[in-house]
């Protein structure tokens, strides 16, 4: 699909479900990488560990004290992804959600923007995911640079002194990553546990 036949808009009341259903399908298919890279930490293997021994005095079986700590930590962290994630934010300052829509009329992407928390800070995006089926076809591209110029036209309405976008990703979202690196974005700060990196933060000078 070329971006050329893609539109931005924002979504309709109707659309909220089908929007739903790809936030959650899109974090589906990171939440096992992410958990995977998480709990193969040595700090979590060690926290795992101890878990794990200290369950032995208290369960019959060793099998399922092995097995219980790492099911609820993989629970957790999905849990987590899923309400940071996978559902839609409330309206903030620069509008939206917003949908990309081919031509005939599909919903193949969505995207949510928020300000940042002080001045300054620019635009931040709180949401950015296409469906399964338009990926690798200029719908995220696509996106992205409708959130760039949404981003400008806020700061310049706000009287920021710059005009910014910052993108989170997540640490195993490695073809989003690429795309914001092709796009001029750099990698700017993470956040994480124990230490270890979770989600990276990319922005650009608009």
């Amino acid at each position: 699909m070329a971006p050329s036949h893609l539109s931005v808009r924002e979504m309709r009341e109707d659309e909220k479900p089908l929007v739903l259903e790809m936030l959650k399908a899109g974090v589906k298919d990171t939440e096992n990488r992410v958990a995977l890279h998480a709990l193969t930490r040595p700090p979590a293997l060690l926290l795992l560990a101890a878990a794990s021994s200290g369950l032995r005095f208290v369960l019959a079986s060793f099998a399922l004290a092995l097995l219980l700590p790492v099911f609820l930590a993989v629970a957790a962290m999905k849990l987590g992804l899923r309400a940071r994630w996978g559902s839609l934010p409330p309206p903030g300052g620069l509008g939206g959600p917003w949908v990309a829509v081919r031509g005939s009329g599909d919903v193949c992407g969505v995207l949510a923007l928020a300000p940042g928390s002080s001045t300054g800070d620019g635009a931040r995006v709180t949401r950015l995911s296409v469906s399964r089926w338009h990926r690798r076809r200029g719908v995220g591209r696509r996106l992205l640079a409708f959130a760039e110029s949404r981003a400008r036209a806020w700061a310049g309405g706000m009287g920021e002194p710059r005009a910014r976008l910052v993108v989170p990703v997540a640490v195993a979202a490695w073809g989003v990553a690429g795309m914001l690196e092709g796009c001029g974005y750099q990698a700017e700060g993470s956040w994480g546990c124990m230490g270890y990196t979770l989600v990276r933060e990319f922005s650009k000078e608009l």
